[in-house]
C-alpha cells in the first residue's frame, strides 16, 4: 500500500467546496484545511504507483480552484508503538 501526502494550493473561495470535492475522489483517504504555505493536505493510500499518478493528475489537480500541487510518498510510518516497541527491553 502506497502512502502519499498531497499539498494543495487553492482559489481561497473554493478551499472549502474543494475539501469535500476531493474527500470524494477514490484513493483519498482524508483531507485536512491547514494553515501555512499551503491551503488543504490530502492523504491517499492506493495500491500501485500508476494508481497514485491518476489519482493525483487526473482527479485532484483538474478539479476547479487548483493552483498547485505538490506531492510526497511516505516510505516508511511511525507511530508511538512502533516506537515504544523499539526501545523496549522485554522487562515488564
Amino acid at each position: 500500500m502506497l502512502t502519499a501526502f498531497v499539498l494543495i494550493r487553492a482559489e481561497p473561495e473554493r478551499i472549502a467546496e474543494l475539501g469535500s470535492e476531493i474527500a470524494e475522489v477514490d484513493g483519498v483517504a482524508e483531507v485536512y484545511s491547514v494553515t501555512g504555505d499551503v491551503d488543504l493536505v490530502a492523504i491517499v493510500r492506493v495500491r500501485e504507483h500508476e494508481k497514485l499518478a491518476d489519482v493525483v493528475t487526473r482527479h485532484i489537480s483538474s478539479l476547479d480552484g487548483i493552483l498547485h500541487t505538490t506531492t510526497m510518498i511516505a516510505f516508511q510510518a511511525y507511530s508511538r508503538h512502533d516506537l515504544e516497541s523499539m526501545w523496549s527491553l522485554g522487562i515488564e
